[in-house]
């Protein structure tokens, strides 16, 4: 996440990463709060997100506690090659912010078919995909970061 945080740095956009504990995405929603609350930032005024399983955790948070917006990048939809995505979106319906989901084409642990029909559960939602992209989006950072800050600036000014 680190490049990601110097990226937006340099769109204006503040921003920083959450070291959070390995194990199930539900255990690990109180340290994600924790380092929010650290940074002495309301929830319902930032964007929170993350990369993968941090994407997940932020996703659970905001299910619970509504932030201004929610970044899901390479989203884990399912596992490699089980396509059965329901139990990892069951609380998207609670997510009430806008949320904006940008994942690789070729992410194994996200078919393209699949996300589409699963972002239907959101209320308010972006979904960008990349052609060849996998799971991670380094070879397309800087149209991502782009995107991330666009988003912000969005999220920011309905606040």
């Amino acid at each position: 996440m680190a490049a990601y945080v110097a990226a937006l740095a340099s769109h204006g956009v503040d921003g920083f990463a959450i070291g959070l504990p390995r194990g199930r995405a539900e255990a690990a929603v109180p340290a994600y709060r924790a380092a929010v609350a650290s940074a002495g930032v309301a929830l319902a005024n930032v964007v929170i997100g993350g990369q993968s399983y941090g994407g997940r955790v932020a996703s659970l948070l905001a299910a619970d506690e509504p932030p201004a917006g929610l970044v899901l990048l390479s989203y884990p939809l399912h596992l490699p090659g089980k396509p059965d995505w329901q139990a990892r979106t069951e609380h998207w319906p609670r997510i009430s912010c806008p949320v904006l989901l940008l994942s690789g084409e070729a992410d194994p642990f996200a078919r393209t078919a699949l996300l589409r029909e699963a972002v239907e559960l959101l209320p308010e939602h972006e979904l960008v995909t990349y052609p060849r992209v996998g799971h991670g989006l380094g070879p397309v950072i800087g149209d991502a970061v782009e995107r991330l800050a666009q988003f912000a600036a969005r999220v920011k000014a309905s606040v």
